[in-house]
């Protein structure tokens, strides 16, 4: 039995960080009820190319954007814009564990689909609010995006080369890791409520941010800013509290020298045929490299610039030096590790595609994550739901698909 899979979970979130928190929930056996905009869908339907193609090749209208945060879900269509609408949602809320949202602070209380209103139908339930800026603050009616959070939030100031340099400037990262990790946080903050949940019998209202996410995963950064009172600068690939620890050019391309420690460092200059530096005064703590980091960098450089990146990762792997390539996704996917640890998986779709996915990087020995379902099909499962559910008959679902409610 799934770890989960006792939990009902209303999911009426779209985008990234809702729909990322609701598909681990899946994953580990919650059944997950996607409510989405009939003949619309989630806006992420439509971010493509790439879309997914059939079995004859020829393109669906499925986006790979969507597939990547939607598996393990059913589609139900529901227009709670409309009263009847407003209904369906709160029976299916009174008949769940969780519900998940990400419109703008306030905007479900108007169709009666906010917290107060559906505690008072389901005490038990577990709400969980996903916005910018949060339910509270002078910020909070604003809208808020991954990419102007990781503006506002901190981490475009030190991602980057500096701006003295080639390329220099704010630069973003290149997936939306605001949202990725505010599902996150999500996830653990429902997984907590419903820890609470079991010894009291009392559901709760989850408030989460986005800015806030991005300020707290800023981590040692935040810690070197508040410890210090100096803002950290963009760096490039250097890192701020230890060194060598960065990205060097070898004779055939790149690799990351990721040395932690003094040990290491000392290894690796065994490797490179110049002990010496080791022992050198300027270099022999970590403490030491940081204060004389301009001195020491182009010497590692120099000495990277001597071998391949094959060769130099075989050396320093046996020499216990943490060191990699710099992959592309195709290599990625290609990679030995990668691959026997079963990190791409394959789902038939409802459109005749064959949908291939990234599978969870949770390992549980005994209650694994499952992939029981591709991400559905706009309005899939909506007639079948509904009737097993709410227990509505035909002639009530098709007045309501005449009359626009689903």
């Amino acid at each position: 039995m799934s770890a989960l899979s006792h939990l009902r979970v209303l999911d009426l979130s779209r985008v990234l960080a809702g729909p990322w928190a609701t598909q681990i929930l899946g994953d580990l056996g919650a059944e997950v009820i996607k409510v989405e905009r009939p003949q619309v869908g989630d806006d992420t339907r439509t971010w493509g190319p790439p879309f997914l193609r059939d079995a004859d090749g020829n393109e669906t209208k499925e986006s790979a954007y969507f597939q990547s945060c939607n598996r393990n879900k059913q589609s139900v269509t529901i227009d709670f814009t409309k009263i009847e609408g407003q209904e369906l949602v709160r029976a299916l809320a009174a008949k769940s564990d969780i519900v998940v949202e990400n419109f703008k602070v306030g905007g479900l209380q108007q169709y009666g689909l906010d917290y107060p209103e559906l505690k008072k139908i389901n005490p038990k339930l577990i709400y969980c609010s996903i916005t910018g800026f949060g339910q509270t603050g002078p910020y909070r009616n604003r809208a808020g995006y991954d990419f102007m959070i990781q503006a506002m939030g901190g981490i475009m100031s030190i991602t980057g080369e500096p701006d003295d340099k080639p390329g220099g400037g704010p630069m973003k990262i290149g997936v939306a890791l605001t949202d990725i990790m505010t599902g996150m946080y999500a996830t653990v903050a429902m997984l907590a409520a419903l820890a609470h949940r079991e010894r009291t019998g009392e559901g709760q209202h989850i408030d989460l941010a986005l800015l806030d996410v991005q300020v707290a995963v800023l981590a040692n950064q935040a810690l070197n800013y508040l410890v210090s009172g100096t803002p950290p600068r963009r760096m490039g690939n250097a890192h701020p509290n230890v060194t060598p620890y960065q990205v060097f050019a070898t004779q055939d391309g790149h690799m990351v020298l990721a040395i932690g420690n003094d040990g290491q460092f000392a290894r690796f200059c065994e490797c490179a045929g110049r002990p010496e530096v080791a022992a050198d005064a300027r270099f022999k703590t970590n403490s030491a490299r940081l204060k004389h980091r301009d001195a020491l960098v182009p010497i590692v450089a120099h000495a990277c610039a001597t071998r391949t990146t094959a060769d130099w990762i075989a050396l320093l792997e046996k020499a216990g030096v943490p060191c990699g390539p710099i992959n592309d996704l195709a290599q990625v996917f290609a990679n030995e590790q990668v691959r026997s640890r079963a990190m791409q998986l394959n789902l038939p779709h409802a459109s005749g595609a064959n949908v291939p996915l990234v599978a969870s990087p949770l390992r549980l020995s005994a209650t694994p994550p499952e992939y029981n379902s591709a991400p559905p099909l706009l309005g899939q499962h909506t007639d079948a739901l509904l009737q097993q559910l709410l227990g509505l008959s035909q002639v009530e679902l098709d007045r309501l698909k005449a009359s626009a409610v689903i």
